[in-house]
């Protein structure tokens, strides 16, 4: 009979954030799928537990996610946890969780802080609907053609960003978004979290001359939708008299005039012969 895979939430910063439940997962699982083993050991030692750890990321994600698959079907039971966060949110474990659903193992979350979640629900932005974009690529075609893709959405938009390349990506934004609102948070949960709410622009100054240090969750407001423009009766007697003086006739003048304004064509024909 196969084991389980728990896909285990870990604090963002505070490990006050740690649940009951993820310590007694972790204390009862066969091993541990790690991101990194010595952050995992930090978090451990913390907690007073002492369990195998198996190094699970990006660049060995293929031969460690076999090796977990394999043990899994043999009947052990394995946590799959991340630095910080849910695994599988671009972090480390999608794959792994795809290939134990594919094999039949059972894959149980164990919920926990989100820097995703926890950073939109103070930005102060609209968050009844929001997309998450991850890190953007650093291969200029698909950073184009991301931002491009993403330019006329209207729901906020969700990024994660490294401090090294928190320059280009405004610089970026900016190109593609225009000068929209934009809020900037840092060092979650912990001692000295930030939130900069700001525009693209004067955030572009703003680490100009200030080098920017953590990690950031990046929030950037949707694009507005455009107002339509609204006619009265005069504009569109207006409109309809030009035409005239070009020679067409009122009735053709009325009806172009109708289509422009969304002004009743017998209300203009009457207004302009009148």
């Amino acid at each position: 009979m196969s084991g389980k895979l728990y896909v285990v939430g870990t604090p963002i910063g505070n490990l006050g954030d740690m649940s009951p439940r993820a310590v007694e997962t972790l204390e009862k699982v066969d091993f541990i799928a790690a991101e990194d083993t010595r952050v995992t050991v930090k978090l451990l030692n913390h907690f007073g537990l002492k369990k195998e750890m198996l190094s699970y990321y990006e660049h060995n994600k293929n031969s460690k996610g076999n090796l977990i698959i394999e043990r899994l079907q043999k009947g052990e039971s394995c946590a799959l946890v991340s630095d910080a966060g849910m695994p599988a949110i671009s972090d480390p474990g999608e794959e792994l969780v795809c290939d134990a659903r594919k094999f039949g193992i059972e894959v149980e979350s164990v919920p926990g802080p989100s820097a995703l979640i926890t950073a939109i629900s103070i930005s102060g932005f609209p968050c009844g609907r929001f997309c998450f974009e991850g890190f953007l690529s650093m291969n200029k075609i698909s950073r184009r053609e991301h931002l491009e893709f993403l330019k006329n959405e209207r729901r906020t938009m969700v990024f994660y960003e490294a401090p090294h390349k928190l320059p280009a990506t405004l610089k970026d934004m900016l190109n593609y978004f225009g000068d929209r609102e934009i809020v900037l948070i840092k060092e979650l949960t912990k001692l000295h979290e930030n939130v900069f709410k700001t525009t693209l622009q004067e955030a572009i100054k703003h680490y100009e001359e200030a080098a920017p240090k953590g990690e950031f969750v990046l929030i950037v407001k949707g694009k507005e939708e455009e107002k339509e423009q609204s006619f009265t009766l005069e504009d569109a007697e207006k409109i309809a008299k030009k035409l005239i003086e070009e020679g067409n006739s009122a009735s053709f003048a009325a009806k172009e005039a109708a289509n422009i304004t969304g002004i009743k064509k017998g209300e203009i024909y009457k207004k302009i012969i009148e």
